[in-house]
Formats: structure tokens, C-alpha cells, sequence
């Protein structure tokens, strides 16, 4: 079919006008494609992961390798989805550096130039880590263009202390809460919190 905007339109879920390289808390959410639950299983209120599962749990883990301005907060991986806080954070003035994953070593980006750092956004490191984690699925499985997430991801700028709060009890409890969780494909378990 070809591309018609009258209905492959995208509305962005982003802020408008706010710039996701701002210094901040973002509270995300990325869903695998068509939700399907390659990334583990819910066992007695824990995440039990797959060896797809346990590559996205790593991926997710490395991301401040890659994104120096870039902290890790909260994060749970679910069967078919994953939730964590990611906090950008000032790395300003001077040059930015970029580690080399697997050697430790830092390779200087702008100094002594007098370049800028580059700029990392909450999008940057969500594109790393869908790229990363397609990337290493498919090579250990030997195929090429499948597609491991969905296109876009939900995200949710943290405004003050209880929404960072609030989202870290939600991350943290969410194995707990599958069986009435929404993204839970199971519909005899959907149709029980009605």
C-alpha cells in the first residue's frame, strides 16, 4: 500500500517544545512488535528471562557506556514490554567522551578543538537500545530484518519527587501485577479485572 496521509498519520506522543536533551527524569515504556512475549516469562511475581530477555536486560545496562550524560534509574523487563527511568544529566562544560564497549577505553569526542560535546537525547539512547538489542537477537539467531520492537515508545517527563516515586514503586511492583497488567496478552486474565 502506499504511503496515503490521510491515514498513515503518526501523532507524536512527544512534549511539545520541550527538548528531551533538557537535564531530567524520563519515566519509558517500549513494547516488543506486536506485543508478543519473547522476553520472558511471570513466574510467582518474578521475571524470569529468556536469553532474548537477558540481552535486552544488558543492553538497557550499557546504555551510560555508550551516553556518558545518560543514568540509569528504576528498570524491569516484562514478558512483552520493559519500563525504566532514564535521567539525562549535565555533562556540560568541555568535550564529551565516548567509551568503546568491551575495552573500557575512552576515546575523546571534541577536545582540544574546542567542538562541543555531542548532544544525547531521551530518543538517542532509546534508538541505542532498540538497535543494540535487534542487532545481537538476530545475529544469535541467525536472521536478518526481524523486527524485535515497536516503532515508537511511551514516555513521560518526571515533574517532581512523588511522580519519581510513584514510578519506581510502579516499576519495581509491576511482576507482581501481570495478571491484570494491560499489556498482558492473556485475555482470560484481562477479562478478570473487569
Amino acid at each position: 500500500m502506499a504511503y496515503n496521509p490521510d491515514i498513515h498519520h503518526r501523532r507524536s506522543i512527544r512534549l511539545r517544545n520541550h527538548d528531551y536533551a533538557t537535564p531530567g527524569m524520563y519515566f519509558l515504556t517500549l513494547c516488543t512488535q506486536h506485543r508478543e512475549p519473547w522476553l520472558g516469562q511471570i513466574v510467582d511475581g518474578k521475571f524470569d528471562p529468556t536469553e532474548d530477555g537477558k540481552i535486552a536486560i544488558a543492553v538497557w545496562q550499557s546504555i551510560p557506556q555508550r551516553f556518558p550524560n545518560m543514568r540509569l534509574d528504576a528498570f524491569v523487563a516484562m514478558p512483552n514490554h520493559v519500563h525504566g527511568i532514564l535521567e539525562i544529566v549535565d555533562e556540560s562544560p568541555g568535550a564529551g567522551r565516548e567509551i568503546s564497549v568491551g575495552t573500557g577505553r575512552e576515546i575523546s569526542v571534541g577536545a582540544g578543538r574546542g567542538d562541543p560535546a555531542p548532544t544525547m537525547t531521551v530518543g538517542n539512547g532509546v534508538a541505542y537500545f532498540k538497535y543494540q538489542t535487534t542487532k545481537i537477537i538476530n545475529q544469535k539467531s541467525g536472521q536478518s530484518g526481524r523486527r524485535i520492537w515497536q516503532r515508537n515508545y511511551w514516555e513521560r517527563v518526571v515533574r517532581n519527587d512523588d511522580e519519581l516515586t510513584n514510578f519506581r514503586h510502579y516499576i519495581i511492583t509491576n511482576p507482581q501485577r501481570w495478571d491484570y497488567d494491560r499489556l498482558n496478552p492473556n485475555p482470560q486474565l484481562r477479562s478478570r479485572q473487569r
